[in-house]
């Protein structure tokens, strides 16, 4: 290719040429990224994936090109990770095909922001004269702090956030989940990955293998204990078609499965998963009700079921049947275009045929789910995903039990073990057990190690029966939350440049 005239210098071709080459190796280690995680499970890619871009951004002075480079990473990254949301839109929205593209496309651009601004702030502040600890420190602060906006502005999208992909259950970082959070382990996975270019090798094997082995440390202290006798727990998975499930048509014969499940795995505490029952509570008769009481023998059943209030609202909730009927759960964190509109787009709803589409937020703070002397904390699929929101509840409660319905991406998609992933850093961060109750999958239980005690293949129907320790007792994320890592990562965005201006006027000083 040859640089125009106008470009001169001469090099300056050569410098563009550059950049697109760094563009296109940031766009493929974003791309290679997903593999981190469940299912493939490669937990120490990202040491590599986040070492490209931070290798990219090494020598960049432009912030405008650090951005380009962190967006490109981001975009695809989240193509290859979350483009199952394309599904619940084409084939169950029935939104035509390029326009599904487009939005699924536009989704990753507005997610690939937060490690493009990530980056371009990474550059800014270094301003090209940091180097060593110092850099490594500063990028995995300003990654930390990339990530946690992406989870919190507008109601928050911390999916593939880097600290999910160490929530293993066995890896050697699980240990920091119960002290600083899935950030926490994002900052310091992102802090390693830069230590791997701005360290000298056999430095940055030693920060690597001190990181571990404080993990490794952590991961043995045991931060609650047992609480009372097990509980018998039957997860039922019903595996109902989703692009059938809401024909009002075939209603009774999802009930018929529903009993006939209750019947042949009985249990203390019978879960049916999120939406099992596609209608408004009150719209069931009292003979289906009766129904339900009689498939719990006399336990408790809990079944996920939409509410409504006196104006009309809809509630994405839980209720139980049977012994301590009446309880109930309503999900407090939305899917943004999937259960509410964002203000300004109600013309997407226009595009999409999405039941239930329109709801209402329940309030934060909810009691958990009493059976026996067991308190058990609910959440409802996408609510796993803010751990400060779970851990908040599971300060009154010894187990957590998220209902799912993860049919609207496939069952053959990424999607069923990303979620059970997060759910597995949820259990490492409060030391509670875990459970997972979904219609198709995965379907399964956690222990407070996070570590798998049994699970469902995905599409499959059946029921996942056993007994459940519940816990007592705090971890320091449970009680302080996301807080901690935030705040050093802040402190040390302010230090690690701050330091280097310091000691570039003491040597001016000095040479004066």
């Amino acid at each position: 290719m040859r640089c125009p005239a106008f470009l001169s210098p001469a090099n300056n071709c050569a410098s563009r040429r550059a950049f697109v080459l760094r563009l296109l190796l940031c766009a493929a280690a974003g791309a290679l990224n997903v593999l981190a995680f469940e299912p493939f499970g490669l937990y120490p890619l990202p040491l590599l994936t986040l070492g490209v871009l931070v290798a990219c951004l090494r020598g960049e002075t432009r912030a405008r090109r650090a951005f380009a480079l962190g967006f490109a990473w981001g975009w695809t990254d989240f193509v290859v990770g979350v483009g199952w949301l394309g599904i619940a839109l084409h084939r169950f929205g029935g939104m035509w095909l390029p326009f599904t593209a487009l939005a699924v496309s536009l989704l990753c651009a507005w997610l690939a922001l937060f490690p493009a601004l990530a980056s371009a702030v990474f550059v800014r502040l270094q301003g090209n004269q940091l180097s060593g600890a110092r850099a490594a420190l500063l990028f995995g602060s300003c990654w930390a702090l990339g990530e946690w906006l992406r989870g919190t502005l507008f109601t928050g999208f911390p999916w593939l956030a880097i600290g999910y992909s160490q929530a293993t259950g066995h890896g050697a970082l699980d240990g920091w989940f119960a002290l600083i959070g899935a950030y926490g382990v994002g900052a310091l996975v992102a802090a390693l990955a830069a230590a791997c270019v701005h360290l000298r090798a056999r430095f940055a094997a030693l920060a690597i293998a001190a990181v571990c082995a404080a993990g490794l440390a952590a991961g043995k202290v045991e931060w609650t204990q047992p609480d009372g006798a097990p509980l018998e727990v039957s997860l039922l998975q019903p595996n109902v078609e989703q692009s059938l499930k809401w024909d009002p048509d075939l209603f009774f014969e999802w009930l018929d499965r529903f009993i006939e499940l209750a019947y042949q795995h009985p249990a203390r505490l019978i879960v049916l998963p999120e939406s099992a029952l596609p209608v408004f509570e009150d719209q069931l008769t009292d003979s289906i009700r009766n129904r339900l009481r009689m498939s719990a023998l006399g336990q408790t059943l809990l079944v996920g079921v939409f509410l409504r209030n006196e104006q009309q609202h809809a509630f994405n909730s839980a209720i139980t049947y049977g012994e301590g009927e009446g309880q109930r759960y309503g999900k407090h964190h939305l899917v943004p275009f999937g259960e509410y509109s964002p203000p300004l787009f109600g013309w997407f709803y226009q595009l999409i045929h999405i039941p239930m589409s329109d709801q209402t937020p329940a309030p934060a703070r909810q009691a958990p789910i009493r059976v026996d002397t067991h308190r058990i904390a609910l959440n409802i699929c996408y609510e796993n995903l803010f751990g400060h929101e779970i851990a908040r509840n599971a300060l009154d409660a010894g187990i957590l039990l998220n209902l799912s319905n993860l049919s609207w991406y496939g069952s053959d998609s990424l999607a069923q073990a990303q979620h059970l992933q997060i759910g597995r850093a949820r259990a490492l961060e409060t030391a509670r057990p875990y459970l997972s109750g979904s219609n198709d999958g995965m379907t399964a239980a956690l222990d407070p190690h996070g570590r798998t005690l049994a699970a469902l293949a995905p599409a499959t129907m059946g029921a996942l029966t056993l007994p459940v320790q519940a816990t007592t007792g705090e971890t320091p994320y449970l009680r302080l939350r996301d807080w901690p890592a935030l705040a050093t990562a802040l402190v040390l965005l302010i230090l690690c440049p701050g330091t280097a201006r310091l000691r570039r006027l003491f040597r001016r000083g000095n040479a004066a």
